[in-house]
């Protein structure tokens, strides 16, 4: 009869460190290359030596991840395992060489939108791009540590087989078994302490970034974000699936979008307005517009256009959501808050408008595909950036951005030169978007300072970033001034709206910027979905459409949420099209003036306590 075999615990033990033992070079370089990467590449990058710092669990979280990874890695028989790991070498070091050039060339690691591009790019495109970037410069950057631990790897290999060799001529002395199963045993108590601890400690990181890849939708990405638990991608290669995962979902969405461009019908069109001009605006906390009631002076030219009745401000406007790229997708689609499926199935207006005979011109300060640009920007704009959507949507765009937006007008003023009969107009600016104090030129414009606010219960740095936010509205005050100058002999009718609200400060916590959390009150309505709203009338317009004119004006206290906007607009257009809403659009006498006005998908805005 055969005795059992007793297994000793000290083996078991041992087994934790099994997994580095078996891949110990694979295990040290990946780290090493892990920590270079979260010390080196501290995001954003304009608050770099300013206060910004590296992924604080980093080590733990590396720790974790290149343990499981070897602890696969072990499983497999040793002649595939140094294949794999040959993979991953590539793999791992390659993605960590790119994102770490374009973190010195471009300020940013890898986005989304970076792929994009790279995925436009012909051959070559991608030749000349090397040419131009590519130089001994980068060597010298930071790119040049992930150059020097690649070349100490490959002399550590080179090494490492000639000591192997060596060692097989060599009598070498025993080592007692029981020796070595007991230090596998203090290796293995270590390995199990450290695992405790980096899962303990990194476990909602972990929790987070399950949630981010779990998403359905680029929008459903952007929330994820904003989220103060947001997943923190500490590495290359969680950077380089993110981009991924990301366009992935953005190219479905395309899809959906060119499958819903199928649907456009247009029966006939009277250009009721030969000239329609939507100005899009950025971050515009209604509060503090002169024309809602603000005491400082930061809307003199909207306040006189008002007073002598060629504009006319509405008072009860709100942004579907507090998220650039969730207000545009909605104000430009015909998909309503509240209907089924999603906002890509239905059709973008500038598309319905370019069938029915408008040339139709967009001009944005903003959404110009750029390597460094946040998944905000990307959410915002990948479909209007599409080349067949674009192509179907616009007749006339620009091909660059500016820091100020005067450059905007420049822009149509050059562009304006190949304009048709009729118009459909779309200008995007850069408005309040923060850093409030780049959206100014200055001295100029620089009429407000921190001495001239009354408010003790906020600190000096407070003040002057709540003055650079009111002389960038008074500057905005001047772009949409010149605006309405360009139109001033034309049958035009001028609609402003901006994205949404901006909290600058009004009311606790003492804040600026937007707070994202998914309990949505009045007080947080009110700074961050409120907008102001208005219809300037050229004389033209107001002399031809009296009638027009004055459905304007009964309406201007009507409820109204951005989503509806686009049937506004088909109106004005005198677009006969089955996609048409009258209940929707807030001049026509069949508007439904008890539609709920859903915030953020979730919260009814009529409800809300004021």
């Amino acid at each position: 009869m055969h005795k059992r075999q007793k297994m000793n615990p000290l083996k078991w033990i041992g087994w934790l460190f099994a997994p580095i033992e078996k891949n110990s070079a694979f295990f040290v370089f990946m780290f090493v290359l892990g920590w270079l990467c979260t010390q080196l590449e501290i995001m954003p990058y304009y608050l770099r030596g300013r206060g910004a710092k590296p992924y604080e669990l980093s080590l733990p979280e590396l720790f974790l991840d290149i343990y499981v990874v070897c602890a696969i890695l072990a499983l497999i028989p040793r002649k595939i395992r140094i294949w794999i790991k040959a993979l991953f070498y590539i793999i791992l070091y390659g993605v960590a060489l790119v994102d770490m050039y374009c973190y010195e060339r471009f300020e940013s690691t890898l986005t989304p939108t970076m792929l994009m591009l790279v995925g436009e790019t012909n051959g070559q495109e991608a030749q000349e791009f090397m040419q131009g970037y590519l130089s001994w410069d980068v060597v010298k950057s930071n790119v040049g540590w992930i150059l020097l631990l690649i070349l100490i790897h490959i002399l550590w290999t080179v090494i490492r087989q000639r000591l192997s060799k060596l060692r097989k001529r060599m009598i070498l002395p025993k080592v007692n078994p029981g020796f070595i199963t007991g230090l596998k045993a203090v290796l293995g108590c270590l390995v199990a302490w450290l695992l405790y601890s980096s899962v303990c400690q990194t476990w909602d990181n972990k929790v987070a970034m399950h949630r981010l890849f779990s998403c359905d939708t680029v929008g459903q990405v952007e929330h994820e974000l904003t989220k103060k638990d947001q997943a923190k991608l500490y590495v290359p290669v969680y950077r380089l699936a993110f981009g991924l995962y990301a366009n992935h979902l953005a190219s479905h969405q395309v899809v959906q979008l060119k499958k819903a461009s199928q649907l456009v019908q247009v029966d006939s069109c009277s250009y009721r307005v030969p000239n329609i001009i939507l100005v899009i605006g950025e971050s515009y906390n209604k509060h503090h517009s002169q024309l809602y009631g603000y005491e400082k002076p930061t809307t003199p030219r909207q306040q006189a256009m008002a007073a002598e009745g060629s504009l006319i401000p509405f008072s009860d406007v709100v942004a579907s959501w507090n998220l650039t790229s969730f207000v545009f997708k909605h104000m430009l689609s015909l998909y309503a808050v509240g209907d089924s499926g999603e906002w890509c199935d239905k059709p973008l207006f500038p598309e319905v408008f370019r069938k029915a005979g408008y040339q139709v011109t967009f001009i944005t300060n903003q959404f110009q595909p750029k390597a460094k640009e946040a998944v905000y920007d990307f959410s915002g704009n990948f479909f209007l950036n599409d080349p067949s959507l674009s192509k179907a949507q616009f007749d006339v765009r620009n091909a660059r951005t500016y820091r100020f937006d005067d450059g905007v007008l420049k822009e149509y003023d050059a562009l304006s030169k190949q304009k048709a009969e009729h118009q459909m107009v779309i200008l995007h600016l850069m408005g309040s978007h923060v850093d409030y104090r780049a959206r100014y030129p200055q001295p100029q414009f620089r009429l407000f300072t921190p001495q001239m606010y009354n408010r003790p219960e906020l600190t000096d740095k407070q003040k002057r970033i709540l003055s650079d936010y009111d002389n960038s509205l008074l500057y905005n005050d001047s772009i949409l001034f010149a605006i309405t100058q360009r139109f001033m002999d034309k049958d035009a009718v001028i609609i402003y709206v901006p994205d949404h609200g901006e909290e600058i400060f009004d009311g606790k916590p003492y804040m600026y910027g937007r707070m994202h959390g998914a309990n949505i009150d009045y007080r947080l309505a009110r700074n961050e979905m409120e907008i102001p709203f208005w219809i300037w009338g050229s004389p033209k317009y107001r002399e031809n459409h009296p009638y027009g004119w004055q459905a304007i004006q009964a309406a201007k206290d009507l409820p109204m949420m951005t989503d509806a906007l686009p049937h506004l607009l088909l109106y004005l257009g005198g677009i006969a099209t089955p996609l048409y809403r009258p209940e929707l659009n807030i001049i026509s006498s069949e508007y439904n003036k008890q539609r709920p006005r859903i915030l953020k998908g979730v919260t009814d805005y009529n409800t809300l306590k004021k």
